[in-house]
């Protein structure tokens, strides 16, 4: 059966036969966390923290950075009280670099080398039995990853993004979100950059995409844990399942 105008997962395109429609983006919601949320930390390993490493630059000190680690950790936990889905990011590539493609071109050296403790997910970022670990080779989380496959099947419309870089592989990320037509929410205290300016740069850019894309933990946190009983996700049956993305083509 040919989709119609009628269908809110399609949309006529204006001139064109009846029978060609395509997927209409989710509408516009300004709140912090709107119902059909999923967390993606992308890229919270060992290396993230723990000392500098010379192959890809970091802004602010390990105790900065340490402070960051823990507001990403309590974002994870009130998101898994409030049954916000988690969905775990890790850069992995092959010790010879066969995978690693143009990331040696700019100014990243050698990194998240398969077998390196700084490429292990950092304390308190491991995924529960239920969650998702994606492991990607490029910068994005979206590209050549089963990411989309799995946000759809949690029945996500919106990703609320915390790890790093914020000018890099956040960035990315949200471009590829945006792109596939999901909403846009980046934690700005829980992503880090490859320096002060990069980061908010990114910051500025992301929010060019999406006017609502920026957002702070102190009111992620105040949006989830007030009742701790915020139910975003949705499954096969529920009120939100027929708020879901158009199945990808």
């Amino acid at each position: 059966m040919v989709p119609t105008g009628d269908d809110p997962t399609t949309r006529a395109v204006p001139g064109a036969p009846d029978a060609v429609t395509r997927a209409a983006a989710p509408p516009a919601d300004p709140s912090v966390v709107p119902a059909g949320t999923a967390l993606v930390v992308v890229d919270v390993q060992g290396s993230f923290v723990d000392g500098d490493d010379p192959a890809v630059p970091k802004a602010g000190d390990a105790q900065a950075r340490a402070a960051l680690l823990a507001r990403i950790v309590a974002i994870i936990d009130a998101c898994r009280a409030s049954a916000v889905p988690v969905v775990t990011i890790q850069e992995v590539h092959k010790p010879s670099l066969v995978d690693i493609g143009r990331e040696l071109d700019g100014a990243e050296g050698p990194h998240a080398l398969e077998g390196d403790p700084a490429t292990e997910l950092a304390p308190g970022i491991a995924p529960r039995p239920d969650e998702y670990l994606i492991r990607k080779r490029r910068y994005s989380a979206f590209f050549a990853t089963e990411l989309d496959l799995v946000l759809r099947s949690l029945g996500a419309r919106t990703v609320l993004l915390v790890g790093g870089m914020t000018d890099v592989c956040i960035h990315y990320t949200a471009v590829d979100a945006h792109q596939h037509d999901y909403r846009i929410r980046v934690v700005e205290d829980c992503v880090i950059g490859t320096s002060d300016d990069a980061h908010e740069a990114a910051l500025r850019a992301m929010t060019y995409l999406q006017r609502d894309a920026r957002v702070r933990s102190a009111d992620v946190l105040a949006t989830l844990l007030p009742s701790g009983t915020r139910a975003v996700r949705s499954g096969p049956g529920s009120p939100a399942a027929a708020d879901r993305p158009p199945p990808s083509r």
